[in-house]
């Protein structure tokens, strides 16, 4: 009886004698930092043997400030009995309360400043060895066998040392690490908040020590918050030479909460849809590629590879996609931010990304819309370097006919110029005219357009109130819309100003339209609109300002053919009012002189 009340209090008489006094000493020994304790730890026997401890630090031997590693307000260790009885102090589970990590810049990464010594680092020396003897085919077995053990934490946080001054960047933290010894597979489980969102991390290898070691080892990593989720799957290797190969997924449900969630500088302002992708991902810190990528752009899925690289001044993109379908405006807004500037202004040209983002990519779609247009058997090239960014759409079909466009910005010069062009090639007028609102401008025969803008970069509107450039149009025979020639003839004998609209139900067979214009400043100078009918020509010239959208036109009708020089028309007119309400003033002719 007398040697089972012994042994049953001996853990006791040993933890104050002897675990009390070496706790600290096998903490630094283990983790190869300098360890302090606020107060003495506090030992309980039941229900469990264990150590609290009270404002604990780690810190570098070689920091003559001591500045902490790792800090807690409190730390609970459980103890093994058995090894209490010989003396010995030997941890199983470590839980840490209300810790704090601090990480330094460490080439692109943060990470907390290394042990100098101590049985892990110790441990990872000795996997070296082991991983240069065969980097491609370590034998495990010659790992060491340290104990690790499990280690639990809660409402931590992690801080970046600056200076003298730390600053938060992740807050709540709580989770675990798992890892019985180091020649096992261990697990990061955590979650915590950074830049106001929640984040969950999983992160699992079956052999750790390897990677630490500067080898290749398997890897499985989950990452989910409301702005992003990825997975990979793979292996990682953490040489000099690094790599990782695997399969990724990578979403957002929307890519401009995730780019001011990451606090990209070209953050867009505008609502961009979804993003998802998938696929084969080989590279390293520096570059990446996708290969048999997946990508779906709000909701347009698409395939291809991209390449990605973080080695220049700025981050590029190449790659090659096709889509089955594509929203162009989704995809300019996600990989060109071209809609919005500082501030989210409507109409806003945000330019300053073509200075920090370089950008090549190939694209395809077999179908394609842009706004209220739609496209077939689209080829494009989305391209961004040096301060210059281009978009253009090198063939597709579109309006019954072919269309090539563009968009051109250049934020090299003192200003910012933008370039819009567009050429639509043997097109129906009538398809044309639906798809652009322009319904009573536009012929309904077969004919081309091009149109040609230059202006300041600010926004659209500014664009087009001071844009230079040219309008051409040419169709063969068709119909304009919202006219009636008869009535119109009668109504200007009679004299008197008058709204169009008034001889506006009806319309005008034609043989043949021609528009010739210039842009100077925002105002179309139209240098000659003609369209021949049957019996009549009719031409119109003047003036038509973007702003305020005023109209100073002049126009006449003549018999067809008829030399205008020496042949008094049928009718002559001003134009006024406005775009969307013209008005119609007669000029009388003179009769002619008596014979």
């Amino acid at each position: 009886m007398a040697l089972v009340l012994a042994i049953a209090l001996f853990p006791l008489v040993a933890s104050t004698q002897i675990v009390r006094d070496r706790i600290a000493l096998e903490m630094s020994a283990w983790s190869g930092y300098r360890v302090s304790l606020g107060a003495a730890p506090v030992i309980d026997v039941f229900p469990t043997f264990k150590a609290t401890l009270s404002n604990v630090t780690l810190s570098d031997w070689l920091d003559y400030k001591r500045r902490p590693v790792v800090e807690a307000e409190r730390v609970e260790i459980e103890l093994s009995a058995l090894a209490a009885l010989v003396g010995n102090v030997v941890f199983s589970d470590v839980r840490l309360v209300r810790p704090t990590l601090r990480v330094v810049p460490n080439g692109p990464f943060y990470l907390p400043t290394a042990p100098g010594g101590g049985r892990i680092a110790r441990s990872v020396d000795a996997a070296r060895a082991v991983v240069a003897a065969n980097p491609a085919s370590p034998d495990l077995g010659n790992l060491p066998s340290e104990p690790f053990g499990k280690i639990e934490f809660s409402d931590g946080r992690i801080v970046v040392a600056q200076g003298d001054k730390d600053r938060e960047v992740v807050t709540s933290l709580s989770g675990n690490i798992d890892w019985s010894s180091v020649n096992r597979a261990g697990k990061l489980t955590t979650t915590g908040i950074w830049r106001g969102e929640s984040v969950n991390i999983n992160l699992s290898s079956p052999n750790p020590l390897v990677l630490f070691a500067g080898g290749a080892a398997p890897v499985s990593f989950a990452l989910k918050s409301n702005p992003t989720s990825a997975t990979f799957e793979g292996t990682v290797n953490t040489s000099a030479d690094s790599y990782l190969d695997g399969q990724i997924t990578f979403n957002a449900p929307s890519l401009r909460r995730l780019l001011e969630w990451s606090q990209s500088e070209i953050a867009p302002k505008t609502a961009i849809g979804s993003i998802a992708v998938s696929g084969r991902l080989t590279g390293n810190a520096q570059r990446a590629k996708f290969e048999d990528a997946e990508l779906t752009l709000d909701g347009n899925p698409g395939m291809g590879v991209l390449d990605v690289s973080l080695a220049g001044k700025v981050p590029s993109i190449a790659g090659t996609l096709a889509f089955e379908t594509l929203d162009l405006k989704s995809f300019i807004a996600a990989f060109t931010p071209l809609t919005s500037g500082e501030g989210g202004a409507p109409g806003a040209i945000d330019t300053k990304f073509a200075d920090q983002m370089e950008l090549d990519l190939r694209l395809s779609a077999a179908r394609a819309t842009a706004g209220s247009i739609g496209m077939t058997e689209v080829a494009a090239t989305a391209q961004v370097k040096n301060g210059l960014a281009v978009l253009d759409i090198s063939d597709a079909t579109a309006f019954g006919g072919t269309v090539q466009a563009g968009i051109r910005l250049d934020h090299n010069g003192d200003a910012d110029l933008a370039e819009l062009r567009m050429l639509a090639t043997d097109i129906d007028g009538a398809i044309f005219g639906a798809a652009t609102g322009m319904t009573d401008l536009t012929p309904t025969g077969r004919g081309t357009i091009s149109i040609i803008l230059k202006g300041p970069a600010r926004s659209w509107s500014s664009l087009l109130e001071n844009a230079d450039g040219s309008i051409s149009a040419n169709f063969g025979a068709g119909e304009l819309k919202g006219i009636d020639l008869p009535a119109f003839l009668t109504r200007a004998s009679q004299g008197g100003f008058f709204a169009l609209n008034e001889v506006a139900k009806g319309s005008l067979p034609i043989n043949s339209a021609e528009l010739k214009a210039g842009i100077a400043n925002g105002v179309v100078r139209i240098e000659k609109a003609e369209a021949k009918a049957d019996g009549r020509d009719i031409w119109l010239s003047g003036l038509v300002p973007y702003v305020g959208g005023g109209l100073a036109l002049s126009g006449k009708i003549f018999p067809s053919g008829a030399d205008r020089a020496t042949v008094a028309p049928e009718a002559a007119f001003f134009v006024g009012g406005s775009w969307s309400i013209p008005f119609i003033s007669p000029i009388l002719q003179a009769p002619p002189p008596p014979g």
